[in-house]
C-alpha cells in the first residue's frame, strides 16, 4: 500500500502493520529533511504531487514489489505539503521470510517511487530564496 500524508508520519504505526509472523526479516527506510542540499543550507522545503496519480503509480509500484520479491508485506508514507528539517519526508517497511527480499524490496520501492510518483520538492533555503529540486533518479 502507498499513500500520502499531510501530518506527521507514524512510524510505528506502519511498522506494526507491516510485522508478519511468518517473516523472519523486517527493513524499514526513514528520509528526512536535511539541513542542506546541493551546496545550499535548507531552512524548510514543501513537497507538492499530482494526488490522484502520485496513489495510482505508487500502489503500481507496490504490486510490481509483491511480484518481483518473496515479501510478506510492503508500504510507503510520503509527506506532503510543509515539513521543516528533521521531519519524516518518506517512510517505507518491508518484511520478508528472508532479509535479502527485504533488502531488496525497500530500495526498489524507494527508487522507483523517486523516479515515477508525480511528487516534487521545493526548497527553501537559508538565504531567502527557494527552488524547485530535481529528483534523484
Amino acid at each position: 500500500m502507498f499513500c500520502l500524508s499531510d501530518k506527521k508520519i507514524d512510524d510505528q504505526q506502519l511498522k506494526q502493520q507491516t510485522l508478519d509472523p511468518s517473516a523472519g526479516g523486517f527493513v524499514c527506510f526513514e528520509g528526512w529533511v536535511r539541513d542542506n542540499n546541493q551546496g545550499k543550507d535548507v531552512q524548510k522545503l514543501a513537497y507538492e504531487s499530482y494526488p490522484i496519480l502520485a496513489v495510482k503509480e505508487g500502489n503500481k509500484i507496490i504490486a510490481e514489489t509483491y511480484e518481483k520479491f518473496d515479501i510478506k508485506k510492503a508500504y510507503c508514507t510520503h509527506r506532503v505539503g510543509l515539513l521543516e528539517i528533521g521531519d519524516m519526508a518518506v517512510w517505507v517497511g518491508v518484511s520478508a521470510a528472508h532479509r535479502d527480499a527485504a533488502y531488496k524490496a525497500s530500495r526498489f520501492i524507494l527508487d522507483e517511487v523517486k523516479s515515477r510518483v508525480p511528487i516534487w520538492k521545493n526548497e527553501t533555503w537559508t538565504d531567502g530564496e527557494s527552488g524547485w529540486v530535481e529528483q534523484e533518479s
